[in-house]
């Protein structure tokens, strides 16, 4: 059983994005803490890419706003 490559850059993205959080309450500070998330960030903008050129911008932007926002936007969403 195969997932999709949609999916599995949705799950990255997600995974990213868990990890920058762990950064905010982990052990590391000050600067440490900043490359970390800096660097969590930038791996979710290249999933982001990756996923606009399978998906298009808008609903790659859409997928990402929901990994943020951690669940399904509202359907007035744009």
């Amino acid at each position: 059983m195969s997932k999709s490559e949609v999916a599995q850059l949705r799950e990255r993205l997600e995974a990213e994005h868990l990890a920058g959080q762990r950064a905010l309450s982990g052990i590391a500070a000050g600067t440490a803490r900043h490359r970390v998330i800096t660097a969590r960030l930038e791996r979710m903008r290249m999933v982001k890419d990756a996923l606009a050129q399978q998906i298009g911008e808008r609903e790659a932007m859409h997928v990402w706003c929901e990994v943020l926002e951690g669940g399904p936007l509202p359907p007035s969403f744009p």
